[in-house]
């Protein structure tokens, strides 16, 4: 993993390449993810509030599918571009490989009881 800045925090000044599949911690809040590998999940802890993630598509156009994974009691909730999520717990958040550009991004903040809310992204995103 490559690391840029100078540490996790709100600041948003770090950030870390995604090379294999991980589970997060809440230490990662703040964290912009860079994921050009195709077909990684990105597992999230349980919502907490305040916590927050970025995930940005570093990979050539229409050649990574980036899975977020929630944790099973927990919902994504929220809308990117057309797509809207419907807050069902354990529906994972995809950027779909087809459509996929370099650059579509997400941000998800935890509200510490349904789950996550989709504050920001672009792109070709699905989920349930």
């Amino acid at each position: 993993m490559a690391r840029v800045g100078a540490g996790a925090g709100w600041g948003d000044n770090y950030i870390e390449t995604v090379t294999a599949s991980q589970t997060l911690s809440y230490n990662d809040s703040g964290k912009v993810f860079l994921v050009g590998t195709d077909a990684l999940t990105i597992t999230l802890p349980a919502t907490k509030a305040g916590v927050r993630y970025t995930f940005v598509n570093s990979g050539d156009d229409d050649a990574v599918l980036i899975t977020i994974s929630p944790n099973a009691s927990d919902a994504v909730m929220g809308t990117i571009a057309a797509v809207s999520m419907t807050a069902s717990d354990d529906g994972d958040l995809t950027n779909t490989k087809s459509g996929a550009n370099k650059g579509d991004w997400c941000t998800i903040v935890g509200d510490g009881n349904e789950g996550w809310y989709i504050i920001g992204g672009d792109g070709v995103w699905a989920g349930a």
